[in-house]
Formats: C-alpha cells, sequence, structure tokens
C-alpha cells in the first residue's frame, strides 16, 4: 500500500511516499480502506517535531494523521463487519497512522457514516468536532442560557464549536476576521467580533465560558470579558501551566484541553451529522499526491473550516 512516512532529512523532518506491507490486525481492530483524510494544525505540529511527536518519534515508520473516512476491509471486532462505512479519530494522543490507503483502527474508535454524508465530510468532522464537543459539553459543561465567546469562529474546530454551542442553547459569539463575518454568523452565531480591531476590549464582561484556539496573547484578552467564577478553555495551551495561573490570578477558572478518542463522543458527533445539526465546510480537497499543499494550506493559518485529502 502507498503510506506517507516521517523522514528525517538534517534536523528537519520532512513527508516522504513509501510502499509498506498491509498492516496486521490485532484483536478489536479493523482494517479501514482510507477514502478521505482530515488535515490539523496538530499534524504539523508533529511534523516540526513538537505536538506529540516526542511520544512518537521512536516509532518507525512514523505516519501521520488521526482523522479519516473510508470503508472496512477486513474485520477482528464484532462492532464492525466488511463493507461498513466508518469515520473517526484514531488512536489520539498517540500513532493513528491515517496517511496510508490501509489503516489498521481499533473498532472502538471508529462509528458508522451517516448514509447522509460524504466521506469528505465525515474526515472532516472527526478531530475538530470533537474537540468543540469534548471541551464544551464535558470540560466546560456548556448549559442552555449561557454565555460563550468562541475564537477563531470560522477554523475547524471553532466552526463547529460554533455549531455545538447553538445546538445546546448558549449565546454565541465568535471571533474571526472582517471578511469572514458573515460567515460565523452563518453558522448561527448570534454576535460577530473582528480580532484585528479593540472590538473585544470594547465587549461586556459578562461571559461564561471562552474557548480559546488562539493561546498566546489571546488568553489575555480574553480573561477581562468572564464574569466571576468563569471558564476559560484553552486548546493550543497544550500543559502549559500559564493558563491556569493567569485565570486563578483573577477569579476565573483557565482548563487546558487535549481531545481524546471516544466511541460514545463519536456516536453524538455521528447523529449530530445525521441529523444536520452539523454542517462541516470543507474549503479545499487535495489529492493524497499534494499532502504538502494539504500542509501548506494549514500553515497559511486563514483556512475556513476544514482541508480533506482525497484518495
Amino acid at each position: 500500500m502507498r503510506a506517507i512516512i516521517l523522514s528525517k532529512n538534517g534536523n528537519a523532518n520532512q513527508l516522504k511516499y513509501t510502499e509498506l506491507p498491509l498492516p496486521q490486525l490485532k484483536e478489536g481492530e479493523v482494517l479501514v480502506q482510507t477514502k478521505a483524510i482530515g488535515i490539523n494544525p496538530i499534524d504539523l505540529k508533529t511534523k516540526k517535531g513538537k505536538g506529540i511527536y516526542p511520544m512518537l518519534q521512536e516509532e518507525d515508520p512514523l505516519i501521520l494523521g488521526w482523522e479519516l473516512s473510508g470503508v472496512v476491509t477486513q474485520s477482528r471486532s464484532e462492532k464492525l463487519d466488511e463493507g461498513d462505512e466508518v469515520f473517526g479519530l484514531i488512536n489520539f494522543p498517540g500513532h493513528g497512522k491515517s496517511y496510508a490507503e490501509y489503516v489498521a483502527c481499533p473498532a472502538t474508535d471508529l462509528v458508522k457514516k451517516p448514509s447522509n454524508r460524504s466521506h469528505f465530510e465525515t474526515a472532516a468532522t472527526s478531530l475538530a468536532a470533537l474537540t468543540a464537543y469534548q471541551s464544551l459539553a464535558h470540560l466546560g459543561e456548556l448549559k442552555s442560557g449561557q454565555k460563550i465567546l468562541i475564537h477563531a469562529a470560522s477554523g475547524g474546530v471553532g466552526h463547529f464549536a460554533v455549531q455545538i454551542a447553538k445546538h445546546l442553547g448558549a449565546y454565541v459569539a465568535g471571533t474571526s476576521s472582517e471578511k469572514n463575518k458573515e460567515f460565523v454568523l452563518g453558522l448561527g452565531a448570534d454576535k460577530h467580533l473582528d480580532y484585528k480591531t479593540d472590538a473585544l476590549e470594547k465587549e461586556h464582561k459578562d461571559y461564561d465560558i471562552v474557548l480559546d484556539m488562539v493561546g498566546e496573547d489571546t488568553i489575555d484578552r480574553s480573561i477581562p470579558l468572564l464574569k466571576k467564577g468563569g471558564v476559560l478553555i484553552s486548546i493550543p495551551s497544550g500543559k502549559n501551566d500559564a493558563v491556569t495561573e493567569k485565570a486563578s490570578k483573577n477569579g476565573i477558572k483557565g482548563l487546558k484541553f487535549t481531545v481524546k478518542s471516544d466511541e460514545n463522543d463519536m456516536k453524538v458527533i455521528a447523529d449530530y451529522l445525521q441529523d444536520g445539526i452539523l454542517k462541516p465546510h470543507i474549503s479545499k480537497i487535495i489529492e493524497f499526491d499534494a499532502m504538502e499543499d494539504a500542509h501548506a494550506q494549514i500553515a497559511s493559518g486563514h483556512t475556513v473550516g476544514k482541508v480533506i485529502v482525497r484518495l
């Protein structure tokens, strides 16, 4: 099978196309023929030696990618059968290996693809939508009637977070550049804020939750917007304690978040897709042979919605 491995080139890592044997299945796994792959910032971070690279660097071969949609071709699980169309977030945080024509996946990381959604749409939804759902529904415990500010609301995680927060009954404000204002409002946001202006500084200081996908000075700009006892959830901060410390000094709660593969949460996401609650926005579909182009698009920092790679 064709696969893309992470290869050392001096002090840097680079993507390299290669031929590998089909993966051998363990009990509880299925072999998925990949139809589409979702590309995410964590892919680029890991390629650069950051992200979760330290826990994967001894893998040989090291194959990036965690988000896929495809068809089961072999099964050693009672959960899924040959021919099932499936999607999911594979073994995250761990070795997902989705940059390949065939991927051995724990059956518990997959759910059946809704029949009314394409492989492109479901590949777009796993990591980003799961991040949004777990951070809001579980960590933030978002409730109907609460006010939430979602940063980078036009991005991969952000555009799903707006839709999920509205479904959960929240008042939603979203930040993006002015050019993406109508897109953010079209997702269901009640208010748009241009992060390039002083709109944040002029905003009412009565938010229950802020969801931050940007980090750095966005954290400092967000803290004053939360009411006492409010919650700041920062995704890019990873294991950095600065968020927790800064928040506690201001009478709010700072939480760090990393998404995890979870079968039950994926079933919720699948239902949301089936019922039209979640509508993935795909900005580009790129061929497997042009993976570097997909990475370049994500690296630009201006992707609206998601970038998908087609096999």
